[in-house]
Formats: structure tokens, C-alpha cells, sequence
């Protein structure tokens, strides 16, 4: 909104176009919104996808066109959680936008690239927003108590304790803030001579609780869940904590939680520490039987040892390599020599013949190839040198080096 932004001068020379505005709740959308009402002159026209369906929406439009062609003023149709309208919802928006009848301003706490639909979001621009800082808070907290209908008249005094408290429970939304403000004040006992002093005491009671923002089915799910895979691949045991906490606060659901954490011990860690998934599956069975809340010290102790087992994606990176061969390659038949035949014709067309028992070679090890002869040889696992895949990568260059010897005797042999 500064001075020169694209969107304060589509403001001041009233060319404002549809937009979509982006941010978390309490961040402003709303209020942006009816300041552009009040700049522009034009209707304003409030609606939520919550409350409403495809029919009133229709007769909404309608209105709105109705005003244009009356008066010639654009009309501006604030819809608030626009993402919860369905993709025919959204469609029914574009004769009008189009039309020009409707200046459209959708708020939104989802990201829209996944919850708007293209064409709707093609003919719009989206503005992000963010949330309020602490100094933006004050500001709001110190202009309610100065210039609000209801609390302007009252005598109040608000220690500074009592509004960093507030500050600090909002979270960057002005809305819990100013209600947080509001219950403090309605619960002071005022004083013979009408004051109300709303200490930090008072705050924490008024707060109760803190709620952290977070929705299970939104993009701040799968911010949060990123943030904890990547702190445990990254080796940060605190940064993992602090994520798992934040998602176990908000009431996530801790199976989910337990799969990803044991997605984790396989993707990142893998044979690097074979442990790992074994501590996935105990933790499994031993948050089942202990249950909430003291099964989410389970989970804690998971992702610590996951952040801090050595890391190997070489099992990840191979299985992505052998799934890209089998979904773009001709799939060739199973070698003969490794076919199992369990009944006589089966073994008269040459099923299982010619296998090689690998306990019966020397060092227990076949020198046989096991993929079909049209592939060749193929190197998908490549041990990392960490943790105890370092032994595993050494194992391996034994086993094909034996392979080599076996191979090349064998040849001698023939010739």
C-alpha cells in the first residue's frame, strides 16, 4: 500500500481491477477491502461463501448489474472465503467480471493456486498478505482503545505488560487481538471512579487458552509438515521439535504424523540406519497402546532419533530410478532360468532351468544374472558412505566382485 505499489494507484485513479487478497485471518483483507468501497465510490456489496449458494450469488449478480445500468457506478462484490465456493460457484463470477459489472475482491486464507479455479484466478490479480508485526499490532491495540465506539468512552489503562501479552497471543491477527482486548476490559471491575486497569492478569484470564492458527485441510498443513521433514533431514532435533509441537498443538492427528515421520526413516535416512524404521514401527504400536496425551512424548522421541540418525537417500534414489525404467521401458519377460516350475509342463518348456542355487556357490553367492538378458546390467542402489550403509556399500563391492571373479572363470571354462 505504499505510495508507489500497483495496487494504491489502481486505487487513487479508480482502475481497479479484480483481485484476489491472500493472507492469513486478521491480516487486513477485509478492512482493505471496504477503504477501496469508500475510495472509489462505488457499491459495495458484501458476501460469504460460507452462508450462501449458487442462487443468491446469481441474484447478487444481478443486483449488481442492475446498479451499473441505473447509476453507471461499478459495483464492488467483496466475497469473503472465496476458496470455499465450488468450481461451478466460481465459473457463475465470470459473465460479470468480464462484463465489467462486478469488480470482484475474493479474500482468502487458502492459497489460491490450488483453491481458485484458473479461469477465475486468470482474470485477477492476487496480492499477498502477511501477518501483522508487533509494532502494527500496538498501533491497532493503542487507536481501539483511542478511537473504537465502545471503548473510546471508557476509562481504561493498559500496562505495558498486559499489551505485549496481547501481542504476543495474537499471532500477527488484529481480530484476536482486539477481541483479547475487549474481553480484558469487559472483565475489569471498574474502580469507584470508573477506571479499568486490565494488568497482565487480567489478559491471561481473559486469553485462556492459545489456539494455534492452523486448519488440517489447508496450505498451513503442509507448510508445517515440510518444515518438519526438513528439519529432520536436516539434522536440527530442536527445529523438529518445535514443528511437531506446533501441529500437535492444533489438534493434528498424530497417525498422520507417525506415517510421515515413518516416510522419513525410509526417504532420508534409509540404510544409513536400518534402526530407524524399526523405531517408526515401535513407536507405531507404542503410541496405540499408551494413547494421547502421553503417546506424544512417543512421537517426540521418534523425531529426535530420526534428526539425528545419519541421512542416505541412496534406497529413495534408487527405487525413483527402477520406477522411471518400469514405467517408460519395455517390460521383458522373466528369464527363464528364474522362473518357478511347479509342474511338469512348466518344466519341459525350460522353466527353472539352468538356476543356480546361491547357497551352493561359493561364498554363497550366484553368479547368475537376474535380469531379463535385453536390459543388460543395471546399477540402481549406490550405497552412501555414511552411517552403516558404509558397510552395506562395502558388502555390495564384495558380492560383485565375487560376481566378476565367478563370471570371468566361467568363461575360461567355456572357452
Amino acid at each position: 500500500m505504499g505510495e508507489e505499489s500497483p495496487l494504491r494507484k489502481m486505487i487513487e485513479e479508480d482502475r481497479l481491477s479484480s483481485v484476489i487478497f491472500w493472507g492469513p485471518p486478521g491480516s487486513g483483507k477485509t478492512t482493505l477491502a471496504r477503504i477501496i468501497a469508500r475510495k472509489t465510490g462505488a457499491f459495495f456489496l458484501s458476501y460469504s461463501a460460507v452462508t450462501s449458494g449458487l442462487k443468491e450469488m446469481r441474484e447478487v449478480m444481478q443486483t449488481a448489474r442492475d446498479m451499473r445500468r441505473r447509476s453507471g457506478k461499478k459495483t464492488i462484490l467483496f466475497v469473503d472465503e472465496v476458496h470455499r465456493f465450488n468450481k461451478a460457484q466460481q465459473d457463475a463470477f465470470l459473465p460479470f467480471v468480464e462484463s465489467g459489472d462486478v469488480v470482484l475482491i475474493g479474500a482468502t486464507t487458502e492459497n489460491p493456486s490450488f483453491e481458485v479455479n484458473s479461469a477465475l484466478l486468470s482474470r485477477s490479480k492476487v496480492f499477498v498478505f502477511r501477518p501483522l508485526g508487533d509494532g502494527e499490532l500496538g498501533q491497532v491495540i493503542r487507536r481501539a482503545l483511542a478511537k473504537d465506539g465502545e471503548l473510546a468512552g471508557l476509562d481504561i489503562e493498559l500496562d505495558d505488560q498486559a499489551l505485549e501479552k496481547i501481542i504476543l497471543s495474537s499471532d500477527g491477527d488484529a481480530r484476536r487481538a482486539l477481541n483479547a482486548l475487549e474481553m480484558a476490559v469487559l472483565m475489569a471491575v471498574p474502580s469507584p471512579e470508573g477506571k479499568r486497569v486490565v494488568g497482565v492478569s487480567l489478559v491471561e484470564k481473559a486469553l485462556q487458552r492459545k489456539t494455534p492458527a492452523y486448519d488440517r485441510e489447508g496450505e498451513e498443513h503442509y507448510n508445517i509438515i515440510s518444515a518438519l521433514h526438513k528439519s529432520i533431514r536436516g539434522s536440527d532435533p530442536d527445529a523438529a521439535l518445535y514443528w511437531l509441537a506446533r501441529m500437535m498443538e492444533a489438534g493434528e492427528d498424530r497417525r498422520f504424523l507417525l506415517r510421515r515421520l515413518a516416510r522419513a526413516a525410509v526417504e532420508d535416512i534409509g540404510m544409513a540406519d536400518p534402526g530407524a524404521l524399526v523405531q517408526a514401527s515401535a513407536a507405531r504400536q507404542v503410541f496405540d497402546f499408551v494413547g494421547e496425551p502421553e503417546g506424544d512424548l512417543v512421537l517426540a522421541h521418534l523425531a529426535v532419533y530420526l534428526a539425528m540418525a545419519p541421512k542416505s537417500n541412496s534406497l529413495y534414489s534408487a527405487y525413483g530410478k527402477v520406477l522411471r525404467d518400469v514405467r517408460q521401458e519395455r517390460l521383458y519377460p522373466v528369464p527363464l532360468h528364474i522362473r518357478n516350475a511347479p509342474t511338469r509342463l512348466m518344466k519341459d518348456l525350460g522353466y527353472g532351468e539352468g538356476y543356480e542355487y546361491s547357497h551352493n556357490m561359493p561364498g554363497g553367492v550366484s553368479a547368475q544374472s537376474f535380469f531379463p538378458e535385453e536390459m543388460g546390467e543395471r546399477r540402481y542402489y549406490r550405497p552412501s558412505d555414511r552411517g552403516r550403509e558404509k558397510a552395506v556399500g562395502e558388502r555390495l563391492r564384495e558380492i560383485r566382485e565375487m560376481i566378476r571373479k565367478a563370471r570371468g572363470e566361467k568363461k575360461k571354462g567355456e572357452g
